[in-house]
């Protein structure tokens, strides 16, 4: 599998990942790693955030939107 970014800019390079989010398979240029609240929702809800964080690996777009306020 190729990265995706890449392949939009006319290079080829291989993926190493693919984000959680989106399913794009991205290169180590292209990819953030970052911890990431962990919410659990049982119903009824509200939900709540665990204490402990996961890590998780997702494209750079996607970031950018989990990142918004």
């Amino acid at each position: 599998m190729k990265c995706y970014i890449c392949a939009k800019e006319g290079k080829e390079m291989d993926a190493v990942a693919i984000c959680i989010v989106c399913g794009m398979g991205v290169c180590m240029d292209h990819l953030v790693r970052e911890e990431m609240e962990v919410w659990k929702g049982d119903y009824p809800f509200p939900s709540k955030k665990l204490k402990k964080t996961i890590p998780r690996i997702v494209c750079q777009i996607c970031y950018s939107a989990y990142k918004e306020d």
